[in-house]
């Protein structure tokens, strides 16, 4: 996915990751040429998202 139209972040998140974690994440971004960063926003993108979980005011 190419975005022409690239915006910087408008929010800034720290993660702590265990260290399998942080190892499989950097090994990923090593065979694929991509940025943490790029991958990360992929996969927020890619989680599905429902009515069911909306928030009500009552």
């Amino acid at each position: 996915m190419i975005m022409t139209n690239k915006k910087w972040a408008v929010k800034r998140i720290t993660v702590n990751l265990a260290a399998q974690e942080a190892e499989k994440l950097e090994k990923y971004c090593q065979q694929t040429g991509r940025p943490a960063t790029d991958v990360i926003r992929e996969l927020i993108r890619s989680l599905p998202i429902t009515d069911d979980n909306k928030e009500t005011n009552s």
